[in-house]
C-alpha cells in the first residue's frame, strides 16, 4: 500500500472511530507481510502493538498489557456497537405478555472487556452513525444504540447483502428519520382508531354471544398501522392498495380500512352474507356465499372508513387456508401495476399498486406457500415492486405454542432467506408501531423490496372467541385476563401526558360503543339490500372461431420472421422452416403452432394474454418455442410481441413450484378479466400441487364471492407407458368439482380443435367468464393424425363432440357406440378394423359443462345400438368414467334408451398407470381390442 500523508494517515488515526477497525486491521496485515510497506509511524506502533482476540460471540478481548490500551479498547467498542445493530433485537421489549428478555451475551459488556468509565474516555466516534453527534462521547452513544435497538422495536436487516439498503436501513433506524414525537393531534387520531376497533369488538362480543368473529384484540395496532401506510403509499404515488390476510382480524379490517359499513356486518352476524345476490332462485348460478369473515371487498378512493385517503382499497377474499391468498393478492398487484394496451410486452410500473399481506404467526413459517410467494418476489415475471408483510404475532396458533409449530426463534425467520428487512415491534406501544410502518412504506418506496412488520402481541380470546383457551394455556391466559389493551395503555400514556383530560379514554369507549347500539337500531337487517344475478344457461354456449386465411397468413409470416443479426440454433431453424410452410400442407399444422396461431390472432383482435408455467417459453416438449435465443450472442426474440397493431403478449417461465404461480396467475386474471391468462403445469399431475388454489378459488370463487376468472390450465395428460408419474392430469378431480357451469373442462384431439377452444376461451372472457381446464396432449404433439389443415383454422368453430365419420354413413349398422376422449382416440383408430361399420367412435372434446344436446342427437342417430360404452385409458376409479356414467345415463333415462351403459378401460387402481412400458402396451392393447370386438365385417380405416 503507498504510504499516505493526509491527517487521517498522521498519529491522529490511531484514536480510531468504529468504520477505521478493520482498516487497522488489514494495515497490520500488511506491516506483518512487510514492514516496508507501511509509513515509519505505522510502523513504530505496530513494533509494539498485538491486535485483540475476537470471540465466537463477536465480542472482542482485551489485548496483553503491552498493547497501548485506546486501540483495544477502541476495537472492543467497535465490536460491541456492531453487535448491539446486530442483536440488539434480542433484548428487545417487544412482547407485551411475555417477561422482558435477558440480556443476551453478545449484548454484555463485560464480554468486551469494557467499562462504562472505559467507554466515557473514548470518543463517540467508535460507534459511528448518526448518533454520533448527539453524544459526548462512547458511553452516551451505546445508550443510545441499546435504547434504539433494544427498546420496544427490535430490528433485523443484517442478512441484507446489498450494502445500500442495509447502510440506508441502519441511517435511517439510528437517526430517527422515520421515528418522529407525534404531535397531539396525531396521537389523539391514534386513539380514536384503537377506541374504534376495541368497541366494535366489545360490541360483537357482547351482542352476538358465543358467535365467530376472530377478534383482532391483542394486535390491535394493525388498524393504525394500515392507516399509516395507505396514507404514506397514496403520498408516495401509489394508485391502488390490494391486501390479502386470513380470517383473525378481517372484521375489522374490513369495517375500519376499507369503510364497510357496520349495518351490512351486523346484517351477516344475524342473516348471514348475502353477497348482494338474491336468494330467490340460485339453481342456475349455483351461489352458495362465504361466511363474513372470508368476504373480501372494494372501497374506492375517497370513500368513508379511515383517514385521508385518496387510492382504492381492495381485500381479497380468502378460504380458511390462510396463507394461501398471498400469491393471489401478488397476481392482483401484478395485473394492476401493467399496461397492457399496446403491442410487445407490458409495460410494469411498480407505483400502480401496493400488496399488503397479513399473515399469522404460526402459518407463516408454517405454510410452505408463504416461501413459494416470497420467492416472486424478485422474479421478473412476477415481481410487484415489493410487498409490505405483517404478521400479526398471536404467540399461539390455534391451541400451539411457538415451540411446537417452528423451528425458529422468530415466526418471521423465513423471510431471512429472501434478504427481507425484518423489524419485530410491541403491539401494546402504539408510537413505535405507527414509526415502523412509517419505516416499511419508505423502504418499499425507495428500493422496490419486501419489508415485513413482526406485531407482536397476544390473543385476548381462544381460538374462534367459543373456544376456551385456558383448557391448553391457563398460565398465558391468566396473563392477558389481566393485561390491559392497547387501548387503555395509549390512553393511560396521554392522560398522563395531559394530551387528554383524566378519565377522557373511557368516555370516548362508551361513546363508541353508544353509536354501534345506534346504529344496529337504526339498521334494517331483515331486509338486506340485494341485487338480482342474471341466470346462466347450463348448456355450452356456441361461438364462431373461424379466422381468415389472410390473418392467419400475416401471423404464421411473424412468427417466422426474425432480425437480420439474430442466430438460431441450426437445428431448431430447421424445425421453424418446416413449421413456417405447414399452411400450405394439409394435415401439417401440429399442436404448437396451431396455439402460436390462435395466439397471434387473438392478439391481433385487441386480447392481451399472458401465459407463464414451468419452461412454458420453449415448451416441456420442445415444442413451442415462443421465446427464441442467439446462439451467438444470448439474446433472446420473442416473435409474438412483434405484431402490428396486436395488444401486449408475456410468456413466462415460472419457478419450480405449483401453489404460488398457480394462485398469482388466479389473481392475475382476476384483475385483469379482459387478459387471457394461462398457467401450465410442466405435466398434467403437477397441478396436484396447486389443488388449494383449485378447490378453493379456481372451481368455487364464482360461487363463494361471485369473483370470476377465465384462468386456463394446460394440463399435459396421457398414457405413453412411461409410468404412473405425468400420465393423469387428473381430469376426474375437475370433473368432481364440476357444476353449475363453473368450469370447463376439456381434451381435444387435434390441433384445430386446441386452435378454436383458445380463441373461444377469449371471445368468451367478457360474456361469460369461466375458467378453463385442458387436458393438452405429449405423444399427440406431434403426432400426423392430430395435424390439422388450414381450412380447419378458417372454417367453423370448435366441436364441443364429434361424430364418427365412418359410421355416420349407415348409422342404422351401428350396434355398439363408444364415447371416448383425448389421446386414446388415436389408439382406437390408428388401423383398420373389421367391425368399422358397427362400431361408432364418438369423441366428447368438452366434458364440462356437459354437451346433453350434442350426445343425444349422436344417440337418436344410433338408434339401433345395443351398447353404449364408454372408453378411457385411465383406471375404472379414476379418469372421466364416474361423471360420465351419470351424464350418460340420464340422457340415455330422458330418450327411453334401451341400449346398455358399460365401461371399457382398466380396472380400478390406487395408482394411475403401470410402471413398466411392457405392461402398458399390452393393457392399452386390451383396452383397444375390447372396443373393437364384435362380429367382423369390411374393414375401414378411420382419419
Amino acid at each position: 500500500m503507498a504510504q499516505e500523508t493526509s491527517p487521517t494517515r498522521q498519529s491522529a488515526r490511531f484514536a480510531f472511530h468504529g468504520v477505521n477497525a478493520g482498516y487497522i486491521l488489514e494495515l497490520y496485515d500488511q506491516y506483518l507481510a512487510d514492514p516496508s510497506s507501511v509509513d515509519d509511524e505505522a510502523r513504530a506502533f505496530f513494533a509494539n502493538w498485538t491486535p485483540p482476540q475476537i470471540g465466537s460471540n463477536g465480542a472482542t478481548t482485551a489485548a496483553p498489557a503491552a498493547a497501548p490500551a485506546d486501540i483495544s479498547r477502541v476495537l472492543a467498542a467497535a465490536h460491541y456497537a456492531q453487535n448491539i445493530r446486530i442483536y440488539g433485537h434480542l433484548a428487545a421489549r417487544t412482547a407485551p405478555i411475555t417477561d422482558p428478555p435477558a440480556s443476551a451475551p453478545e449484548l454484555q459488556q463485560e464480554q468486551f472487556g469494557l467499562t462504562d468509565a472505559d467507554l466515557e474516555q473514548l470518543p463517540a466516534q467508535v460507534v459511528d452513525g448518526p448518533l454520533v453527534q448527539q453524544s459526548r462521547n462512547a458511553l452516551e452513544a451505546i445508550k443510545r444504540l441499546r435504547a434504539v435497538y433494544s427498546g420496544p422495536i427490535g430490528y433485523e436487516f443484517d442478512h441484507v447483502q446489498n450494502v445500500e439498503q442495509r447502510n440506508w436501513l441502519r441511517d435511517a433506524v439510528e437517526s430517527g428519520a422515520y421515528s418522529t414525537p407525534l404531535n397531539g393531534s396525531q396521537k389523539k387520531a391514534i386513539l380514536d382508531r384503537l377506541t374504534a376497533v376495541e368497541a366494535f369488538e366489545k360490541f360483537l362480543h357482547t351482542t352476538y354471544l358465543g358467535a365467530k368473529r376472530f377478534s383482532v384484540e391483542g394486535t390491535d395496532a394493525v388498524v393504525p398501522m394500515l392507516d399509516v401506510i395507505v396514507d404514506d403509499a397514496s403520498r408516495n404515488g401509489i394508485r391502488e392498495i390490494v391486501i390479502g390476510m386470513a380470517h383473525r382480524g378481517r372484521l375489522n379490517v374490513l369495517a375500519h380500512v376499507l369503510g364497510k359499513p357496520y349495518e351490512a356486518i351486523f346484517s351477516e352476524f344475524e342473516h348471514g352474507p348475502r353477497g348482494g345476490v338474491s336468494q330467490t332462485d340460485t339453481s342456475d348460478i349455483g351461489w352458495t356465499g362465504d361466511v363474513k369473515y372470508h368476504l373480501g371487498l372494494r372501497r374506492e378512493a375517497g370513500e368513508g372508513g379511515g383517514t385521508r385517503v385518496d387510492v382504492p382499497i381492495i381485500m381479497a377474499p380468502n378460504p380458511s387456508h390462510l396463507e394461501f391468498v398471498d400469491p393471489v393478492v401478488e397476481g392482483m398487484a401484478r395485473a394492476s401495476q401493467e399496461n397492457r394496451e399496446e403491442s410487445g410486452p407490458p409495460t410494469h410500473d411498480p407505483m400502480g399498486s401496493l400488496p399488503i399481506l397479513i399473515h399469522g404467526d404460526a402459518a407463516f413459517p408454517g405454510q410452505g406457500i408463504v416461501a413459494e410467494t416470497l420467492n416472486l418476489s424478485a422474479l421478473k415475471g412476477y415481481s410487484t415492486g415489493g410487498t409490505v408483510h405483517i404478521i400479526t404475532n398471536n404467540q399461539i396458533g390455534y391451541t400451539t405454542l411457538p415451540q411446537d409449530s417452528r423451528s425458529t426463534l422468530y415466526a418471521s425467520d423465513l423471510a431471512k432467506g429472501f434478504e427481507i428487512p425484518i423489524v419485530h415491534v410491541n403491539a401494546d406501544d402504539a408510537e413505535a408501531c405507527f414509526n415502523v410502518a412509517r419505516l416499511a412504506i419508505a423502504y418499499r418506496s425507495r428500493f422496490k423490496r419486501d419489508f415485513l412488520i413482526d406485531l407482536i402481541g397476544y390473543r385476548r380470546w381462544g381460538h374462534n372467541e367459543g373456544d376456551e383457551p385456558t383448557f391448553t394455556q391457563p398460565e398465558m391466559y391468566s396473563r392477558i385476563t389481566k393485561h390491559p389493551t392497547a387501548r387503555a395503555i395509549w390512553a393511560q400514556k396521554l392522560e398522563d401526558e395531559g394530551v387528554i383530560s383524566a378519565g377522557q379514554g373511557d368516555q370516548l369507549l362508551a361513546a363508541a360503543m353508544d353509536h354501534l347500539q345506534q346504529v344496529r337500531e337504526a339498521g334494517s337487517p331483515d331486509k338486506p339490500a340485494t341485487a338480482e344475478q342474471p341466470a346462466t344457461s347450463q348448456r355450452p354456449i356456441e361461438i364462431e372461431t373461424a379466422v381468415s386465411p389472410g390473418v392467419l397468413h400475416q401471423v404464421n409470416n411473424s412468427l417466422h420472421t426474425f432480425p437480420d443479426d439474430f442466430t438460431l440454433n441450426p437445428k431448431l431453424k430447421r424445425q421453424l422452416e418446416r413449421r413456417k410452410a405447414a399452411l400450405e400442407t394439409d394435415g401439417a399444422i401440429d399442436w404448437a403452432l396451431a396455439e402460436s396461431l390462435a395466439f397471434g390472432s387473438i392478439l391481433m383482435e385487441g386480447t392481451p394474454i399472458r401465459l407463464t408455467g414451468q419452461d412454458a417459453q420453449r415448451g416441456t416438449f420442445s415444442q413451442r418455442h415462443l421465446v427464441l435465443h442467439d446462439v451467438e450472442r444470448g439474446t433472446t426474440f420473442t416473435a409474438l410481441q412483434s405484431l402490428p397493431d396486436a395488444a401486449a403478449f408475456a410468456v413466462w417461465n415460472s419457478p419450480l413450484s405449483e401453489s404460488a404461480p398457480l394462485g398469482f396467475e388466479y389473481g392475475y386474471s382476476v384483475y385483469a378479466p379482459e387478459t387471457l391468462v394461462l398457467w401450465e403445469g410442466q405435466f398434467g399431475d403437477f397441478a396436484n400441487g396447486g389443488q388449494v388454489i383449485i378447490d378453493q378459488f379456481i372451481v368455487a370463487g364464482q360461487a363463494k364471492w361471485l369473483q370470476t376468472s377465465s384462468l386456463v390450465l394446460l394440463l399435459p395428460h396421457g398414457y405413453e407407458g412411461q409410468g404412473p408419474e405425468h400420465s393423469s392430469g387428473r381430469v376426474e378431480r375437475f370433473l368432481q368439482l364440476a357444476a353449475n357451469r363453473n368450469i370447463r373442462v376439456a381434451n381435444c384431439t387435434t390441433s384445430a380443435q386446441y386452435f378454436h377452444l383458445l380463441r373461444r376461451q377469449a371471445l368468451l372472457l367478457e360474456s361469460d367468464p369461466r375458467p378453463l381446464i385442458i387436458m393438452t396432449p405429449k405423444s399427440l404433439l406431434r403426432h400426423p393424425r392430430a395435424g390439422s389443415s388450414l381450412r380447419d383454422l378458417t372454417d367453423g368453430q370448435f366441436q364441443m363432440v364429434i361424430d364418427d365419420p365412418v359410421a355416420s354413413e349407415n348409422p342404422d349398422k351401428v350396434r355398439r357406440v363408444v364415447f371416448c376422449s383425448g389421446k386414446v382416440y388415436v389408439d382406437l383408430t390408428h388401423e383398420e378394423h373389421e367391425t368399422a361399420e358397427e362400431i361408432a367412435i364418438v369423441r366428447i372434446e368438452l366434458l364440462h359443462p356437459f354437451p346433453t344436446d350434442k350426445i343425444q342427437a349422436v344417440l337418436e342417430q344410433y338408434a339401433n345400438a345395443k351398447e353404449v360404452v364408454w372408453l378411457q385409458e385411465e383406471p375404472q376409479n379414476m379418469g372421466p368414467w364416474l361423471y360420465m356414467f351419470g351424464k350418460l345415463h340420464g340422457v340415455m333415462e330422458d330418450m327411453g334408451s334401451k341400449a346398455k351403459l358399460s365401461y371399457i378401460g382398466r380396472p380400478e387402481q390406487a395408482s394411475p398407470a403401470e410402471g413398466s412400458a411392457d405392461a402398458h402396451a399390452a393393457e392399452q392393447a386390451r383396452i383397444v381390442e375390447a372396443a373393437w370386438t364384435l362380429a367382423k365385417t369390411k374393414a375401414t380405416t378411420r382419419r
